[in-house]
């Protein structure tokens, strides 16, 4: 390790937080001691062991030990987590982690309930909202109304309480559309074959076989014949077979729920996070359900008497509905001392939200919408106004999504966090948030295997002279194009008015690379998502989660693994079905898991390493068959970059010369994920790591338009300038590359831009500037531009 520089606050070794030889991951015995109360920030590129070291080590085993608190029983309905491989773990405080982790997308979760902003906002309403119907919960769209059947007590008019044994629960729901907003269409053909019994395979929704017990229940129900096509169904027979009421029946035995088919399915598969769905489950539910706005709530979620009740003629729902740095100022201007507590301690809820650069959202903004940076600075609005104090806050790139406008905010916050007395933990890639770190903890020098070293431990001033690659380029500027590209023609966008956008029409030139910016909530994916990335020929690559099981690893998602197996088995002899871990060829003793899980009951359970195939996943038999000198398990465990050289054109053996895997290893390395290895578990990848392993299995696609959304997210300073020659290949081949970016060295290496707001919200939704680099930093009539400037200030400019 580089000799640290430790400034003279931090010297004080009783007050420390010390890990000593922690080797989860690709951790080398790493070994550090962070000072507590401070701003610590953990550099290095992508893979070199930063979330390893500071969420799989440290905040894990916080996390642990706070669990183990709990008795047995508590324990048993809580995530299981391991001790992190690690010798020595001292000095630990309560640990929170706020990352990246977009919110479930459940149709009842909202800004407002996903924190305390919904609860407060029902109970002002409640005691000032004229007419006055009832508790917070009659304004609650999670809420029904329904009768009770239990003891309550209420006081008479006349004096004195009475008990009521039967009492009537008042919700704020909706009873249209159940609190959803949104009602739904079925289309009755995609749920059965009418010239078909139920016997016959009748019923068409996934799950649903002629001989599972949901279609052997329908059949010995007794309200219709199994045995007959559905065309043929009386009246009565059909409207028991799709829409019957719950009602108890006997079926071999048991007594069991009778319901109709499309209420069945309504509640168990339009309950769900469509994100979480299976893939033909989304693609059924897709073909199945159309969903409109409930014309009975407007989409507001809410019974009439919710919507009734007004607050200077201000419903609960026009409140949720406000931008809310709009919604802040109508709160202050409430004057009511009898509830004057509540309505400051929303006011701060909400200023927060401001503070945090998330004002421009409303509280009925359905959570699983929230971008990865607006779901971090969501969840971290509950920490701000806490009055807890020596909490150690975990930070998972939190300027992600932020223009650099909005990065000086976010710094601000951190260090308030910090001067309350808390320890901050931060991964962070952006000089500016590096700037501002008391302690820097830099790992590398490179990813993966040739990674897990600490390389630096000082201050920022030490990091820029310490030799080290983040230290090298700690101070990068990008220089602003002579000359830039001329477009082969325009993707035409007339009216535009999603979310914030106020009828935006402007040209997007093709054949160049284009920067969309802006600051957060401008309008940027409003406009490429709503308006270009959904047409014919477009290729759209975001940050969402890969969709796929623990098994999934990047060689199963881009296919790469299909040449492989193939060669395998021609080279042997075999079948290549020997060379899945999820087919033939998988350990028996864990079908390929590489792990054995042991459930303990009400205790937290164990995974542990499978004896037989000792976590190599394969059969011994298997592994026994060589490809240019290694078994398909050695070649899972290879990174991309020394795959590419495996399967190249200059590999020793003839036999693993394979183009087809050496093409897509290429476009892997080539979008810098050299360091991953080919079967990590994609579970494990951060946002930028997944948009740029889709943007490599998509490379091979036809599409004419790219478009790429924050590709910078979780890369180093050093890999940005690959990133830009990357995008530059894409154009060069004939494509058009849109992205949506703050990173001023990509804007400066555009060929257009175009720059949206002046502000967020409705203070945004405009196109304020479209022109090229050069002439932004001329006009320097944006927020944007004046940031721009300011990075390419000391710069000439060079050279197309």
């Amino acid at each position: 390790m580089a000799a640290s520089e430790t400034p003279p606050h931090l010297a004080d070794t009783h007050d420390l937080i010390r890990v000593h030889g922690a080797r989860e991951n690709n951790l080398k015995d790493v070994s550090v001691e962070l000072p507590k109360r401070r701003l610590t920030v953990f550099t290095g590129v992508s893979g070199s062991g930063k979330s390893s070291l500071v969420f799989g080590t440290i905040a894990a085993e916080s996390q642990r030990m706070i669990n183990e608190t709990y008795s047995a029983f508590v324990q048993g309905f809580m995530p299981t987590l391991a001790r992190p491989d690690v010798d020595v773990l001292e000095g630990l405080t309560t640990a929170i982690i706020v990352d990246q982790e977009r919110m479930g997308a459940n149709p009842r979760s909202t800004v407002g309930t996903a924190t305390d902003a919904n609860a407060m906002l029902r109970i002002v309403f409640s005691r000032l909202g004229l007419p006055h119907i009832g508790s917070p919960n009659a304004f609650s769209f999670n809420v029904a109304s329904a009768k009770a059947s239990g003891a309550m007590t209420v006081e008479k008019a006349s004096g004195g309480t009475a008990v009521v044994r039967e009492f009537t629960v008042t919700g704020g729901m909706c009873p249209r559309c159940e609190g959803r907003g949104q009602v739904n269409d079925i289309d009755l053909s995609q749920l059965y074959d009418e010239s078909k019994s139920l016997s016959e395979g009748a019923i068409t929704v996934p799950g649903y076989t002629a001989d599972g017990w949901m279609v052997r229940v329908f059949a010995a129900s007794g309200f219709l014949d199994g045995d007959k096509p559905i065309r043929d169904f009386t009246e009565s027979e059909l409207a028991d077979f799709l829409y019957k009421e719950p009602v108890k029946v006997k079926f071999e035995n048991m007594n069991l729920t009778y319901e109709g088919l499309v209420p069945k399915i309504q509640k168990s598969m339009l309950s769900k996070d469509r994100d979480a769905m299976q893939p033909h489950i989304r693609a059924f539910v897709d073909r199945a359900f159309t969903f409109t706005t409930c014309p009975e709530c407007e989409g507001t979620r809410l019974n009439e008497g919710a919507r009734s009740s007004k607050i200077d003629g201000i419903s609960i729902a026009d409140a949720c509905a406000m931008q809310i740095s709009d919604l802040a100022a109508w709160v202050r201007g409430l004057d009511e001392p009898s509830v004057a507590p509540l309505l400051d301690s929303l006011a701060q809820t909400l200023d927060s939200f401001v503070e945090i650069g998330l004002g421009y959202l409303s509280l009925d903004r359905p959570s699983g919408t929230l971008s990865g940076g607006e779901a971090q600075r969501t969840k971290m609005i509950r920490h701000l106004g806490s009055s807890l104090t020596d909490i150690t806050y975990v930070f998972d790139e939190p300027t992600v999504g932020l223009h650099p406008h909005d990065i000086q905010r976010m710094n601000r916050l951190l260090l308030q966090l910090r001067d309350k007395g808390n320890t901050v933990l931060v991964v962070e890639h952006k000089p500016e948030a590096i700037a501002i770190a008391d302690h820097v903890v830099d790992l590398g020098p490179r990813a993966g295997t040739a990674g897990g070293e600490v390389v630096y431990e000082g201050t920022v001033e030490g990091l820029r002279t310490s030799g080290t690659l983040t230290g090298r380029h700690l101070d990068d500027k990008a220089a602003l194009k002579g000359a830039v590209r001329s477009p082969t023609g325009a993707l035409e966008v007339r009216g535009a008015t999603s979310h914030n956008l106020t009828g935006v029409d402007v040209d997007i030139p093709l054949g160049v690379l284009t920067v969309v910016t802006g600051v957060a909530g401008s309008g940027k994916s409003s406009l490429i998502h709503g308006s270009v990335a959904t047409r014919e020929g477009v290729v759209a690559i975001d940050q969402s989660a890969i969709r796929g099981s623990r098994r999934s690893n990047p060689a199963t998602y881009t296919g790469l693994l299909e040449p492989i197996r193939k060669a395998f088995a021609k080279a042997n002899g075999v079948k290549p079905a020997l060379f899945s871990a999820n087919s033939e060829g998988a350990c028996p003793t864990c079908n390929g898991a590489g792990v054995i899980y042991t459930d303990l009951g009400m205790m937290a359970g164990v995974s542990t390493t499978c004896e037989e195939c000792e976590g190599r996943r394969f059969q011994a038999a298997v592994l026994e068959y060589r490809l240019g000198g290694r078994n398909i398990s050695e070649v899972l465990g290879m990174p991309v970059s020394e795959a590419e050289q495996f399967f190249g054109p200059a590999s020793a053996d003839p036999a693993s010369r394979i183009p087809a895997a050496h093409a897509v290893l290429t476009r892997l390395a080539d979008v810098g994920l050299g360091y991953l290895s080919l079967g990590q578990p994609l579970t494990t990848l951060s946002g930028g790591e997944r948009q740029r392993l889709k943007l490599a299995s998509q490379m091979g696609e036809k599409g004419e338009v790219y478009v790429l959304d924050e590709p910078t997210t979780g890369l180093h300073l050093a890999d940005v300038e690959q990133l830009l020659g990357l995008l530059d290949r894409l154009v060069e081949s004939g494509r058009s590359v849109i992205v949506i970016e703050h990173h001023q060295a990509v804007m400066a290496h555009a060929d257009w831009i175009i720059d949206l707001g002046p502000g967020a919200g409705h203070d945004g939704g405009r196109i304020v500037f479209e022109g090229t680099p050069a002439e932004l930093v001329a006009a320097r009539s944006t927020l944007t531009a004046e940031h721009l400037a300011a990075y390419v200030g000391a710069h000439p400019l060079s050279p197309a």
